[in-house]
């Protein structure tokens, strides 16, 4: 799927103040890591119907097991491995007895204390790990979470770990223990830590995306293989929202342009935004704020809400509106299958102007079948002149007036 950075920035995936955002909203990630792949997921939309089932497959068998997620693994711990690493400390010595580890601790008391806290967490990092291999890797596990588990398992199979299963606690080890599984994960183990952090990355991404889903109750959108775009969702709502109000939404070949009405601060933009944004949450494997959702698979996004003007380069609002439609026409005229957003067309000129515009421009996005269009507009005078195209759709908000 492809959306830009307006599009992005529209249905607010991202935004400066992260708090308020979807990305922060679906951010269920344990560790830094987790969250910075959790990133890279939402920048990467999935490329086919199959990809996007193998991840929902992924969240699902979490999300089912999930009580098994090793706690141990905290941001902290994660944070302590890494600088392990990178800490400047005296050479550990390979082979050490009794009491050469004795003068290791009291020669290099600042290097040892170090040491030892570092020991603890990656003790903690790969029992967590060997933990999910244990409970996630099964005949039962999807194609996607299995290649990376069994990775997993490859690296934690080597020999000089295995005591590390028996071992339910690290402060049972010895001094010397301590040592020389401290020399072990420094200086020979150090390139399959940093694998093992890389695969958490993507693992912890995979459980805050099944914790969402669980715990804001989305719901898991099906794919429908289908020429001409298709949106049926029942009950859908905008995921920002903490008392939103649900709509049924129903687009399909017959009527794939939604001409939506009413009065300002209604809920259009929201409205617009929700079917946005549940449209991207789909095609990166997540659930959906909606009680169901069937969709066919949309080869981008395209936005028109946000539209600034630029006085630096001296281009008007009404110029940029121009511009922003003169693009969508040229996307959508590909023959792929777009989503494409709308908020208030043409705003920024005279209403005799707008009116002209925005008719001149459905009459023509309406002869394009292979895309979905959602527009939102005050002139609703110009609904007349439409009603002669049988795949146009007219919605309105209504409003009460109280006191």
């Amino acid at each position: 799927m492809e959306i830009d950075k307006t599009t992005l920035a529209d249905l607010v995936i991202f935004d400066r103040d992260e708090e308020f955002s979807v990305f922060n909203k679906i951010n269920f990630t344990a560790t830094s890591r987790g969250k910075e792949q959790l990133r890279i997921n939402l920048l990467q939309p999935l490329p086919s119907i199959e990809a996007i089932n193998n991840v929902q497959q992924t969240l699902l068998f979490i999300k089912q097991s999930n009580r098994y997620w090793p706690k141990q693994i905290s941001n902290g711990a994660i944070l302590m491995v890494e600088r392990f690493y990178e800490a400047q400390i005296d050479i550990i010595p390979s082979n050490i007895s009794k009491i050469g580890a004795l003068s290791y601790k009291v020669f290099h008391s600042f290097d040892y204390s170090l040491i030892k806290f570092s020991v603890k967490h990656c003790f903690d990092f790969l029992k967590g790990m060997q933990q999910i291999v244990t409970y996630f890797l099964n005949e039962a596990t999807p194609t996607l979470l299995k290649l990376q588990l069994l990775e997993v398992e490859r690296i934690v199979k080597n020999k000089e770990l295995q005591h590390i299963v028996d071992i339910t606690n690290v402060a049972s080890l010895t001094l010397q223990q301590t040592l020389l599984l401290a020399h072990f994960i420094r200086y020979k183990y150090k390139n399959n830590m940093h694998n093992l952090l890389s695969i958490f990355g993507k693992l912890d991404a995979w459980y805050g995306m099944a914790e969402a889903v669980h715990q804001l109750s989305l719901a898991m959108p099906a794919f429908i293989q289908n020429k001409l775009p298709t949106i049926n969702a029942k009950k859908l709502y905008h995921i920002m929202l903490e008392q939103p109000v649900n709509y049924d939404v129903e687009m399909d070949k017959n009527k794939n342009f939604l001409f939506l009405t009413g009065a300002n601060m209604a809920g259009k933009s929201t409205f617009i935004k929700a079917c946005g944004t549940a449209v991207y949450l789909a095609h990166i494997g997540m659930g959906v704020p909606a009680k169901s959702m069937q969709l066919s698979f949309f080869d981008g996004i395209l936005s028109n809400i946000n539209v600034i003007d630029n006085i630096a380069k001296g281009e008007s609002y009404f110029y940029n509106e121009v511009q922003r439609i003169k693009a969508t026409v040229q996307k959508v005229s590909n023959g792929k299958k777009w989503l494409i957003l709308i908020d208030e067309l043409f705003k920024g000129t005279n209403v005799q102007d707008a009116m002209k515009c925005s008719t001149t421009v459905i009459e023509g996005l309406l002869k394009i079948k292979t895309s979905t269009f959602i527009l939102s507009t005050h002139l609703y005078e110009i609904a007349d002149g439409l009603r002669a195209y049988p795949n146009i759709s007219f919605n309105y908000f209504e409003t009460n007036i109280a006191n």
